[in-house]
């Protein structure tokens, strides 16, 4: 059993292209997402949030319950 400290930090996630790569790697790693990165500084590292993602990767597609 993984400790629940153990996740992956993906930095420099900023372009679209480049989201799609969380996906493969927590496959790979069979670790969770805990933090990205979307911009250059140290402060642009934010709580990995998979709803905040899905929804940034299919915007439209995507409907809100009602």
């Amino acid at each position: 059993m993984k400790p629940s400290y153990m996740g992956i930090v993906l930095t420099k996630l900023d372009g679209t292209a480049k989201g799609g790569i969380i996906l493969p790697i927590r496959n790979e790693l069979h670790l969770p997402v805990k933090w990205v990165g979307l911009g250059e500084q140290v402060g642009d590292l934010q709580p990995f949030d998979a709803d905040d993602f899905a929804k940034s990767l299919f915007g439209s597609l995507l409907e809100d319950e009602k």
